[in-house]
């Protein structure tokens, strides 16, 4: 019998509208009335993760773009080689929601003194930082043709590429989480990397979701 989720908190951002809620034991969230992450099925959030890591000769210091419930998060910190993980993430709420309501989906990830969350627009902050990376892993939105969010098409462009890249340390990986294939988006990625690799990890429900790996810059 179906039942109708139980709204658990809703906020009104500069963004939009961003709701948790919870759907019999799993919660969902729910960004301006599009259906934005779950935890249902972490797979392709992890592998986001560790498949950029098992690129990584000494991946000691890492970037994760989007906190979403905490998976990619967890699959970061079980890697005994990690010593630093910064998380950029732009709803507070989700921060929030990750130190309460889910903070044991991802196993209090949030507690572990090698994680850093950096509330901040991500598009924004890799414009002004200086910080390098041996791996940076992004799970913004979902994915590169499809924003809820218009500001995180920025994040996909020749100027948010080249961004990532002169934060990749010698020998860094980049990857990316999309709810979709995307020919097109590996067409791109391969006008500024010798190697793209793409993995379609197969959900219980509905399509695949993808990951895309891009490594060595091209300059």
């Amino acid at each position: 019998m179906y039942r109708e989720p139980e709204v658990i908190e809703r906020f009104h951002t500069d963004r939009g509208d961003i709701q948790l809620q919870k759907r019999e034991d799993h919660y969902e969230i729910i960004y301006n009335g599009t259906f934005l992450m779950a935890t249902y099925n972490g797979e392709s959030e992890r592998l986001l993760v560790s498949r950029a890591l098992e690129r990584c000769k000494n991946p000691c210091k890492i970037l994760i773009g989007g906190l979403g419930v905490g998976f990619s998060l967890e699959e970061a910190l079980a890697d005994s080689r990690i010593g630093k993980v910064d998380i950029v993430e732009i709803e507070e709420a989700i921060i929030q929601w990750n130190r309460t309501h889910l903070a044991q989906v991802s196993g209090y990830a949030l507690d572990d003194p090698r994680t850093n969350v950096i509330h901040t627009d991500l598009v924004k902050w890799i414009n002004e930082t200086h910080e390098t990376y041996d791996a940076i892993c992004l799970d913004i939105d979902n994915g590169p043709d499809w924003t809820v969010s218009e500001s995180n098409t920025g994040l996909y462009s020749e100027q948010g590429i080249n961004g990532l890249i002169k934060m990749l340390r010698h020998d860094g990986v980049l990857s990316f989480w999309s709810a979709t294939e995307s020919p097109e988006f590996v067409d791109y990625l391969q006008l500024f990397f010798e190697e793209v690799e793409v993995e379609a990890v197969p959900q219980p429900r509905g399509e695949p979701d993808y990951i895309y790996l891009a490594l060595t810059p091209k300059h």
